[in-house]
């Protein structure tokens, strides 16, 4: 599923028109955004929790040539499952 098809499902289910579902998917994205960027976690009860996580510098192998490379730390999205939605998968 891509992002037309889940505006097309919720524009469907809810009895709205595709660019209201468009407007809500897209407001949900950037809630999620700012919420990570601020460093703050989003937990919605039952489906999971979006956090961010901190990834620490290491060194790692150019796979051409085998030459070792630093790879710098960085923060990533994280996803975790929430109990209800592990259960229905």
């Amino acid at each position: 599923m891509n992002k037309a098809d889940l505006i097309a499902k919720i524009a469907d289910d809810a009895g709205i028109t595709k660019t209201q579902a468009n407007a809500t998917v897209d407001s949900f994205i950037e809630a999620v955004t700012k919420t990570l960027k601020s460093g703050n976690k989003l937990t919605l009860v039952g489906f999971g929790t979006f956090s961010v996580s901190k990834r620490a510098a290491r060194n790692g192998r150019n796979p051409q040539t085998g030459a070792v490379i630093k790879i710098k730390a960085k923060k990533v999205a994280k996803f975790k499952a929430g109990k209800e939605l592990s259960a229905k998968i």
